[in-house]
C-alpha cells in the first residue's frame, strides 16, 4: 500500500480493461487517479469508485488532447504519472471478425491451408486509424504530459504496447507494426528525458482477458496451448507491473519493456 502515495496519474483509455485495472491499482497504492476516455459517461462511472476525475478526449486529437492537459493542471497541478494504454483493436471495427476466425478454425480443423489475407483487406481509413490512435494518440499524449512533468523532480511515462510489436501475427498487421513503433519510440524518448529524470518504459501484454480478446473465443484452447502458464493474464497482471514502474521500486529503470504473457514468447 502507497506505493504512489501523493503522485498524480493520468490514465487513457481508463474506462475499461487493462486502464481500469490500473486505475483502480494505482488508487489501491495511494495515486490521485485520472481516467481519460473517448466516452465521458464511461469514464466517469469507472472514477466514481475510486474517487477519480474523469475527461473525454480523443488520443488522436490534438486540439483535444491539449485542452485534456490543461485540465490536468488546473484539476491536479502536477502530473507524475502517465500511462498511454488508449488503443484499438483489429476487429474493433469489423462485425465479422468472429464468423472470419471460425471459418479459418473449421478449415485448419480440416486440414486446409489457410491463408490469411487481411492485409489487402484493410482499407485505408483502418489502417490510419489504427496508427493515429497508438502512435500519434502516445506522442501527442507525450509531447502534452512531458511539458508539466519538467517542473517536477521526477516523473514516469509508461506506455502500452503489445507482445505483437516484438513478435507479430498474421491478420494484426497494422497492430502490429503500430505497437512496434511504441517500443521505439519508448526507447528513443527514454534517452532523450534521462537527464530530466523522467523514466519511459513499456509493457507489451501478452494474451490477456479483455473485451478486446473477446472475439477470439474460439481460438482460445489453440492460443492457451502455446501459453507455457496454459492460460491467459488477468488485467491485474498488467496493472501490477505499472504500478512497479511507476514506484520508486523501478526508479532505476529506464527504456525497458516489460512483457507479461505468460511464456508465450517462448513458445514462437
Amino acid at each position: 500500500m502507497d506505493r504512489l502515495k501523493g503522485k498524480v496519474a493520468l490514465i487513457t483509455g481508463g474506462a475499461r480493461g487493462l486502464g481500469e485495472a490500473m486505475a483502480r491499482k494505482f488508487h489501491e497504492e495511494g495515486a490521485r487517479v485520472i481516467i481519460n476516455d473517448l466516452d465521458l459517461g464511461a469514464a466517469q462511472r469507472a472514477a466514481e469508485p475510486m474517487q477519480a476525475h474523469a475527461i473525454a478526449a480523443d488520443v488522436s486529437n490534438s486540439e483535444q488532447v491539449k485542452l485534456m492537459f490543461e485540465e490536468v493542471g488546473d484539476y491536479a497541478g502536477q502530473l507524475d504519472i502517465l500511462v498511454n494504454n488508449a488503443g484499438i483493436g483489429g476487429s474493433d471495427d469489423d462485425p465479422e471478425a468472429e464468423e472470419k476466425i471460425a471459418t479459418r478454425m473449421a478449415a485448419m480443423e480440416a486440414g486446409e491451408v489457410v491463408h490469411n489475407d487481411a492485409i489487402m483487406e484493410m482499407t485505408d481509413e483502418q489502417w490510419d486509424r489504427m496508427i493515429d490512435v497508438h502512435m500519434r494518440g502516445t506522442f501527442l499524449c507525450c509531447r502534452e504530459g512531458l511539458k508539466q512533468m519538467i517542473s517536477l523532480p521526477a516523473g514516469s511515462i509508461i506506455n502500452i504496447a503489445s507482445v505483437m510489436g516484438t513478435y507479430g501475427k498474421p491478420g494484426f498487421v497494422s497492430y502490429s507494426a503500430a505497437k512496434s513503433g511504441i517500443l521505439g519510440f519508448t526507447r528513443a524518448l527514454a534517452h532523450e528525458m534521462a537527464s530530466r529524470n523522467i523514466r519511459v518504459n513499456a509493457i507489451a501484454p501478452g494474451w490477456i482477458e479483455t473485451d478486446m480478446t473477446a472475439p477470439l473465443t474460439l481460438m482460445r484452447p489453440m492460443l492457451e496451448s502455446q501459453i507455457p502458464m496454459g492460460a491467459f493474464g488477468k488485467p491485474d497482471d498488467i496493472a501490477w507491473s505499472a504500478v512497479y514502474l511507476a514506484s520508486e521500486e523501478a526508479k532505476y529503470i529506464t527504456g525497458q519493456v516489460i512483457s507479461p504473457n505468460g511464456g508465450w514468447y517462448m513458445s514462437q
